[in-house]
């Protein structure tokens, strides 16, 4: 078994012997992913991390975003359906989920929610609500500003024992944890598991509850750009979605993203290329693997 002193690292060769589940019949058999998220200056987000759940293999992809974005949303990715969500007055999603949210979250086989959200408090209450109509199998992935609510109440993934990812950056980590992480990335992401009691993708590290612990070595730099973290949540949620257990599909999404920054390298250089172009190496990766 993999320790903290000593990652495992992410090859392949170790997810071919890891194989994804290959689900048979139609799309409603690679499962519906909801992504929960974005505000009116922050539209994005929501859009990158959906279209990278479908690149990974999601059947059916649902967005909920601010009220004001929807349309435009629903034009720039035909493939989903998009519901507008209350909003307050600078923007930011409001907490209050209303029925046709209450509905999707209840059917979808996994949510991510979190992405472009802007406002603490109105996201403390709908990731409170989203949680408590999601299905009892129902898988997560929390990101951004749910890392955030998630900080203040995290007795919400305790109390409900759903399938859950974490996804901080290093700053979110040190709210999540109440100090700062350190130079161990490991023996962070090691905590947070305990701590959060499901599995975390923490800078290139994921790490389980039961002290597994897997590293991928084969990121850059260029993955640090605006949006990126955006599509490994979407990632995360494709694959979720097709019948993955949250530590395959976390070591699975973070290869996938790390190779396919590295796809782009001959044509952009180890700086320069952006998000949304990740997206279309996303299928190509997951198949060579």
């Amino acid at each position: 078994m993999p320790s903290q002193s000593d990652p495992t690292v992410i090859t392949p060769g170790l997810l071919r012997d890891w194989a994804m589940p290959v689900p048979e019949g139609g799309k409603s058999a690679r499962g519906t992913v909801l992504v929960v998220g974005g505000s009116r200056f922050v539209p994005g987000a929501v859009l990158l991390a959906g279209l990278a759940a479908l690149r990974a293999g999601a059947g059916v992809l649902q967005l909920a975003s601010a009220e004001s974005s929807a349309a435009a949303l629903s034009i720039e990715v035909p493939e989903a359906l998009v519901v507008g969500l209350p909003e307050t007055g600078d923007g930011a999603v409001a907490g209050d989920i209303g029925d046709r949210l209450t509905d999707l979250a209840g059917a979808a086989d996994a949510i991510a929610i979190g992405p472009g959200l802007t406002d603490i408090e109105q996201t403390r209450a709908l990731l409170r609500r989203t949680l408590a109509v999601a299905g009892d199998r129902t898988a997560l992935v929390l990101d951004a500003y749910a890392l955030g609510a998630l900080s203040h109440e995290p007795e919400l993934l305790a109390d409900r024992k759903l399938p859950a990812v974490l996804t901080p950056n290093m700053t979110e980590a040190e709210h999540l944890l109440g100090h700062e992480p350190g130079d161990d990335v490991a023996a962070a992401a090691v905590e947070l598991a305990d701590r959060y009691g499901c599995v975390v993708a923490l800078r290139s590290h994921v790490a389980a509850p039961d002290g597994r612990i897997w590293r991928d070595e084969s990121g850059d730099t260029g993955l640090a750009t605006s949006g990126s973290g955006d599509v490994l949540a979407g990632i995360l949620a494709g694959l979720l979605s097709r019948g993955a257990e949250p530590a395959q599909a976390a070591c699975w999404a973070a290869y996938a993203h790390a190779a396919s920054g590295q796809r782009l390298v001959p044509r952009f250089g180890r700086l320069g290329f952006l998000a949304r172009e990740l997206l279309d190496e996303v299928p190509r990766v997951l198949a060579q693997i």
